[in-house]
């Protein structure tokens, strides 16, 4: 029985630059336009030419895409100018795309309101519109604006704007629900009646998540015959995001329902870069990927009570929805005061340390890890520090520096400017393994963490070359019990710009200093180890 086909629309470089924050360069769009590319993405909307000099200079040359048609998003001819006179329609003509995706008025109301023209001037334009990207050789589309809610307040006007696109040589008509608020009941039913007027074949479904719902109206969509999916790389948008291509292509490739009936451009192969593809993503935007997101989240797949860890090593199948590797993701058996000894078992597994379920240090690794956290750690949250520890107990971890002493000073001062500022400066006094002399490093920050970690990353000596890469990016501070007693838990983010790996250690400790010092020293710690350094 042959698939049908499903064509994938990412629009992260328009839809996503909508996000809060967010700013595509002309660089990181060549390299975020890469990486869907090489995604197998069918098509991959790189912006508007001519509303902005980025995405002008975008369109001027074609990307080497091995897969998808460089796309260009824009409106239709204003009303009372002709296509050939339209600025913002010839900038679309005049780009490099392959296709060209235009967007219309399909609520009458808007049409009414926004525009103040007749229904038939807009029309007119969309069919003039269409028509003048036909003729220049270019595929064209047509992103249906607000059609839920134009459907909803004018059946019969909503489905006349889909078939004049359809009409006038359009391959693609887009419903979109713009402002998000359509229910996957109502989008069922309403993809279902608009089928009987434009083929499936033709239909495409471009939605926003602000009721949480994005993924499920696009999949109810493509049950009723939408073909064409549009979407974002992590549900980048604006307001509460757009529909997340990283959800619904692994649910099109791996869920029953839709992997017997469809294909995708999609391979298997390819899609074990689909996690990847999402943290470059969110290296690019210099954002901590969401843990929690389905499929690429760390936390998709991990466990930390102890039954569940035991099940999973015996059954992972009935315990997993998918296996994470199809992803590209890993499983994850965190160890904490909730574990067993399946999860240490499972850790040490994955971490590649061999011991016997009944050696008696595996017990004692975990009597420690839960009396360290009754103390205030959280070993699940903070993995390096727990292979550290773990090694400790069960393999070995060389010794590579000591730290002597360190003193950090806060001021509060006038510079030279006569700004009254406030300066972290911090000192370090570190011997490095097998070194007689110590070494003196100073550094200063915009708090004394900061002037912390940089003291004492300043200079490692031999061990310098090792992280160089590094950076704090990340810092968590918990007060966990009150009064003047209170104990502090800190977790330090560490990113390793060489790899795009990232890694969590923990602190505890009355004083916030040495609590965030401690993290600071696993965090170096678990780099000279991963990295191989010898020590003592």
């Amino acid at each position: 029985m042959s698939k049908e086909r499903l064509y994938l629309f990412d629009t992260t470089l328009r839809d996503g630059a909508q996000t809060t924050g967010v700013d595509f360069s002309l660089e990181d769009k060549r390299r975020i336009s890469a990486l869907l590319d090489d995604l197998g993405l069918d098509y991959v909307e790189g912006g508007y030419p001519g509303a902005n000099d980025t995405d002008t200079e975008f369109f001027k040359s074609k990307p080497a895409f091995k897969t998808a048609r460089f796309t260009a998003f824009g409106m239709i001819k204003r009303a009372g100018r002709s296509a050939a006179n339209d600025p913002g329609l010839n900038a679309l003509l005049g780009s490099a795309a392959d296709s060209i995706c235009l967007v219309a008025k399909s609520w009458d109301y808007h049409v009414r309101v926004a525009l103040g023209i007749s229904n038939e001037e807009n029309l007119a334009g969309i069919a003039e519109s269409i028509r003048a990207v036909v003729a220049s050789g270019r595929e064209a589309m047509l992103d249906c604006e607000h059609f839920f809610d134009g459907y909803k307040g004018n059946r019969d006007y909503a489905l006349a704007v889909a078939k004049t696109a359809l009409d006038a040589g359009a391959r693609w008509v887009v419903l979109c629900d713009t402002n998000g608020g359509t229910l996957p009941h109502e989008v069922e039913r309403i993809v279902g009646e608009v089928v009987a007027h434009v083929p499936g074949g033709n239909l495409g479904i471009h939605t926003h998540n602000d009721t949480d719902n994005a993924v499920a109206n696009t999949l109810a969509a493509v049950r009723q015959g939408c073909r064409q999916i549009q979407g974002t790389l992590n549900g980048l948008g604006e307001r509460c995001g757009n529909a997340n291509m990283t959800s619904i292509i692994p649910t099109l490739l791996l869920k029953k329902d839709f992997a017997e009936r469809f294909e995708t451009g999609i391979t298997p192969e390819r899609l074990r870069t689909l996690t990847h593809a999402s943290r470059v993503l969110d290296e690019l935007l210099n954002e901590a990927p969401n843990r929690h997101a389905p499929y690429v989240g760390e936390s998709a797949f991990a466990t930390k009570a102890g039954i569940h860890a035991s099940a999973i090593l015996k059954d992972p199948e009935t315990y997993e929805h998918v296996p994470p590797e199809a992803v590209g993701n890993q499983r994850r058996l965190l160890v904490s005061k909730q574990a067993g000894r399946s999860n240490v078992m499972a850790s040490l597994e994955t971490l590649g340390i061999t011991a016997d379920k009944d050696d008696p240090r595996v017990q004692a690794l975990l009597d420690e890890v839960k009396a360290r956290e009754s103390s205030g750690y959280a070993y699940e949250s903070a993995e390096a520090s727990f292979e550290l520890l773990a090694r400790r107990h069960l393999a070995r971890v060389p010794h590579y520096f000591s730290v002597d002493s360190f003193r950090v000073m806060v001021e509060r001062r006038h510079n030279a400017s006569g700004d009254l500022v406030t300066v972290s400066e911090a000192t370090v006094k570190v011997y490095i393994n097998g070194d007689q002399d110590p070494l003196w490093s100073v550094g200063e920050g915009n708090g004394p963490i900061n002037a912390l970690d940089r003291a004492l990353r300043k200079d490692l000596g031999r061990y310098q070359k090792h992280i160089e890469s590094i950076e704090l990016v990340d810092y968590k501070v918990r007060i966990l019990t009150g009064g003047t007693e209170a104990v502090t838990r800190v977790l330090v983010e560490t990113l390793d710009h060489a790899t795009g790996k990232r890694w969590l250690t923990v602190g505890v400790s009355p004083n916030i200093i040495d609590a965030s010092f401690e993290a600071l020293i696993d965090s170096i710690n678990y780099k000279l180890l991963k990295d191989g350094a010898a020590g003592e």
